[in-house]
């Protein structure tokens, strides 16, 4: 009994995407963390519920035919929620559109709607390509880039633009950049795993990710490539202390040890939860180990 209520209580937080959107939050507090200032909420806000709705709406827009009979857990649950999953997207967008209007920055607001082009053009068919329509997901080997961009964007250049309109912040162009490659190396780190866990299913829908064209075996150590850049450029970032070092060095490890043990046998939870966690488990490390080495 106790086992079906946590299960279910998982199944709602991952698969409403209240855990990614918390992830998201932990890695826009990363940013704060590291350029040692006050996180603003009204960012972190924003950044929270622009996930919610922009992952909410990929997923109702992918719709399958017959979703009460995909391979995924994830799939079956949502659309079996069908009226759920659209509320807290409604109550997203809700709270997204004063935060966005009233808390933004000019130069934000026109990152932000760029971004969320973006995001969006990923899954609507707005390009012909060979007499098909098709979404900025099926160019050969961008989906990986595209995931990974928005996510250094929403969670590193926003909060470092709206930190420099208000004045609390003059960071150098050379630190902003090495914050944010440093975000997408991580972030499509942790993304491969997940193509590579559909490479079958991306195979027959001719999607040319990174798993597809690589292979299976070399996009698990391209990822762990990304993981050693995104160590080598915290190194060059100059406000790092040893302790933020030290959790990331701990953080990246337990990330790669992640990625090398995935596989297509995994289940669900491996990747939305434990993978996806990592994001989390980034912040809370940084906090700990700023707590440790305070004394």
């Amino acid at each position: 009994m106790l086992k079906k209520v946590v299960y279910s209580i998982l199944d709602f937080l991952l698969f409403s995407n209240l855990f990614i959107a918390v992830c998201a939050v932990a890695q826009g507090l990363i940013t704060y963390h590291l350029l040692k200032v006050p996180a603003d909420k009204y960012v972190l806000a924003f950044v929270f519920f622009a996930t919610i709705g922009l992952y909410n709406f990929s997923m109702l827009l992918a719709k399958p035919k017959k979703p009460e009979k995909s391979p995924y857990k994830r799939v079956r649950w949502i659309f079996s929620h069908h009226r759920m999953i659209i509320s807290i997207t409604l109550i997203s967008i809700m709270c997204l559109v004063p935060l966005f209007l009233l808390y933004l920055s000019i130069e934000s607001k026109l990152l932000m709607l760029f971004t969320g082009l973006v995001a969006v053009g990923y899954n609507i068919p707005f390009l012909t390509l060979n007499n098909q329509n098709i979404g900025l997901r099926n160019i050969p080997g961008i989906k990986l880039f595209l995931i990974a961009m928005v996510w250094a964007v929403s969670s590193v250049l926003l909060p470092i633009m709206e930190l420099q309109h208000s004045h609390q912040l003059n960071i150098a162009p050379g630190d902003t950049l090495l914050l944010v490659f440093k975000r997408f190396l991580f972030v499509a780190a942790i993304t491969v795993p997940f193509d590579i866990r559909d490479l079958f299913q991306d195979k027959l829908y001719a999607l040319k990710t990174i798993p597809v064209m690589l292979g299976e075996k070399r996009a698990y150590i391209f990822c762990q490539f990304l993981l050693l850049g995104y160590l080598l450029l915290l190194l060059l970032f100059r406000q790092a202390t040893y302790p933020d070092i030290a959790a990331v060095v701990l953080n990246l490890a337990i990330t790669g040890w992640l990625i090398f043990k995935s596989n297509i046998k995994k289940n669900e939870y491996y990747y939305f939860f434990y993978l996806d966690g990592t994001m989390l488990l980034q912040y809370l490390l940084l906090l700990l180990f700023g707590f440790l080495f305070s004394f």
